[in-house]
């Protein structure tokens, strides 16, 4: 890889993680669904495809424990860990994928979908464990909540925003 090819990675993800970092505040100004609609993703899965999985991995694992250390939300223990994971899996897997899959439409959407399904999976496994450690059950209706349910908003929202997002940013960088 060029020089210039890692410094414009480096570059993009520190773009990605400042988004990360700031989207909540603007979410958070719509009561009732600003969480719903998991503004912390749409960063994190931009990066991994746009700077690949590594800068995918490493974006997601630490935008969740940023803001929990400064701000204080999420809070640390279990969600921002917990989160810190299931966003690490995110950005690695769509990057991975994107990455080894042919260049169409179609297989960015498989890309997304699959990181989102594993990333809510290593998300429900983190909660067990963490929830174990303190002694709380960690049922499977509240995975269900957690995963799905609560989050059924910023699952559509990925679904229609990332792809379009993606191919445009493909479509502007092969033209430098």
């Amino acid at each position: 890889m060029k020089k210039h090819d890692k410094l414009s990675k480096l570059v993009l993800s520190a773009l990605f993680l400042a988004l990360a970092y700031v989207m909540p505040f603007l979410t958070g100004q719509i009561p009732e669904f600003g969480a719903m609609l998991c503004p912390l993703h749409i960063p994190v899965l931009l990066c991994g495809f746009i700077c690949g999985w590594k800068w995918g991995l490493l974006i997601g694992f630490i935008a969740p424990l940023l803001r929990s250390s400064i701000l204080g939300m999420p809070p640390m223990f279990p969600t921002a860990i917990c989160m810190a994971f299931e966003l690490a899996a995110y950005g690695a897997i769509c990057g991975l994928m994107h990455k080894l899959l042919p260049s169409k439409k179609t297989y960015i959407y498989c890309s997304l979908l699959t990181s989102m399904i594993v990333g809510r999976i290593i998300w429900g496994v983190a909660m067990f464990i963490c929830l174990g450690i303190k002694n709380t059950p960690f049922t499977f209706s509240a995975f269900i909540a957690g995963a799905f349910t609560n989050a059924i908003l910023g699952i559509v929202l990925q679904i229609l925003l990332v792809p379009v997002l993606v191919m445009a940013l493909e479509k502007i960088s092969s033209r430098r």
